[in-house]
């Protein structure tokens, strides 16, 4: 299914935006759920075991299936990010920036210069040459949409002067590792860290941000909780989860009908 209104320009406008998240090793589970219809797909490489031949084919999966698709980069390092760039992804995501200093850096690794030390080589993301190169170099700046991760006390601290950066385009808060920065690690809805996470909306806001948050649950109370918030970019759900809950639901209907009989 085709998202008519390209991602960047509902990032920067701060859009009501939505998308799910893939952790599996699987370019097919990515292609199918690219055809449901949600604003983009998350591709984590933090917390899985892809390699860069699996995210190349994540990329492709929804790239055929006409969804925009975001990398959760594992690390904050400059060839690692230089080759996703290279796959033609519609934005990169980086965890754990908590000084205004790191968000500088991590910023200029996904930026051609005079904005960035990004090297030249866009391979793939040019159709391997049949696209006009110069051409792209203008649209990559401007197009690629560029994240950073609030998951830390010392990064809600330090965001009145991250968010002073022109070029980052949204930031999407991690609650898990965010509870876990104060010693509550997993208490996501607790007292203190969605204090912490209100205070980091109240700054966002009145720089009229992109603010996101990623949460594996697609519970509609929990994904309600985050909207209230005042939160416009949602990634809810994943993969994994979507298949287990499937099979043991059908599992759960065949012994009780078998049960019956």
């Amino acid at each position: 299914m085709e998202n008519k209104k390209p991602l960047w320009e509902k990032v920067r406008n701060a859009e009501q935006i939505c998308g799910t998240h893939m952790a599996l090793n699987c370019p097919q589970t990515t292609e199918i759920l690219g055809q449901i219809g949600f604003d983009f797909i998350w591709v984590d490489t933090e917390h899985t075991a892809a390699s860069f031949q699996d995210l190349y084919y994540h990329v492709k999966g929804a790239q055929h299936a006409g969804t925009p698709v975001i990398v959760r980069v594992p690390m904050h390092d400059r060839n690692f990010v230089k080759k996703v760039l290279e796959m033609g992804v519609d934005g990169i995501i980086f965890p754990m920036v908590n000084t205004p200093e790191e968000a500088k850096q991590d910023i200029s690794y996904v930026m051609y210069p005079p904005h960035g030390v990004r090297g030249f080589g866009p391979l793939g993301a040019v159709h391997w040459g049949m696209d006009d190169a110069n051409e792209y170099i203008k649209k990559s700046d401007e197009q690629l949409c560029r994240f950073i991760q609030i998951e830390t006390i010392t990064a809600v601290k330090n965001l009145p002067e991250i968010v002073k950066n022109p070029y980052i385009d949204g930031y999407i808060f991690g609650p898990c590792d965010l509870s876990g920065s104060i010693g509550e690690l997993n208490n996501v809805f607790g007292e203190h860290t969605i204090a912490l996470i209100k205070e980091a909306i109240a700054i966002l806001k009145e720089n009229k941000k992109c603010i996101g948050v990623s949460t594996g649950s697609d519970d509609p109370k929990i994904v309600q909780f985050w909207h209230d918030l005042g939160i416009n970019m949602i990634s809810s759900g994943v993969d994994y989860d979507y298949m287990w809950r499937a099979a043991q639901r059908n599992l759960q209907n065949i012994r009780k009908i078998q049960g019956e009989n």
